[in-house]
């Protein structure tokens, strides 16, 4: 099951729907490397009854291998990132490196809850923060923490897809990013998978209920 949705923007594709009058949002963030992606690919995989859709970023970044515009990310230029900027399309944004931006779409958030689907967000640390602040109550916010600054280390190496200038940059950024980690609804520490898996699913079947 793809529980990615493919999304147009200003296109007229319907949503699947599932009745009622919106549906839950889930916030997840974390610095790279802390197995965020590979807990929210089980989650949507493994356990179709949450019914959790994916909220696609916009990025003015190149798609990479084999991704698609509109399914892993909305893929813009960096003049036609700054354009929506200032059309205040976006419920967040940001410029991650120079001319590298991230955010997310208001409209397409809106047509997804609408549709009463639970909308997951995958993002930074800031811009978790700031979907937190702007839906409050109606989102749950997870920070999704490695064990230790060397522990990650190992992993981003491991991975063998940086050079050791960018995981030292990687490294930095994260010891920064784990400062955020108070300001999210709930922290989970994935030194073991299995159990950061176990606990993410039971903190969003808890979320996920109260709002039914």
């Amino acid at each position: 099951m793809n529980s990615k949705p493919t999304i147009i923007e200003n296109g007229a594709q319907p949503l699947p729907s599932f009745g009622g009058v919106g549906g839950g949002l889930l916030i997840f963030s974390a610095p790279s490397g802390s197995g965020k992606s590979t807990i929210v690919q089980w989650l949507m995989q493994e356990h179709p009854e949450l019914k959790l859709y994916f909220s696609i970023s916009a990025t003015s970044r190149a798609p990479r291998g084999t991704e698609q515009n509109g399914v892993e990310y909305f893929f813009l230029t960096p003049e036609e990132f700054r354009t929506k900027i200032q059309n205040d399309e976006f419920l967040e944004y940001e410029e991650v490196y120079q001319d590298r931006f991230y955010g997310t779409l208001k409209e397409q958030v809106e047509r997804q809850l609408e549709a009463g689907q639970n909308v997951v967000f995958d993002v930074d640390v800031k811009g978790g923060v700031n979907i937190k602040k702007f839906y409050g109550e109606r989102a749950m916010s997870l920070f999704i923490q490695p064990p230790s600054v060397e522990e990650l280390r190992r992993r981003l190496v491991g991975r063998g897809t940086d050079t050791p200038e960018a995981i030292e940059n990687r490294l930095a950024k994260a010891e920064y990013e784990m400062t955020f980690a108070p300001q999210f609804d709930h922290i989970v520490v994935n030194d073991n998978l299995e159990a950061a898996k176990a606990e993410t699913l039971q903190l969003v079947q808890k979320f996920l209920n109260q709002k039914n």
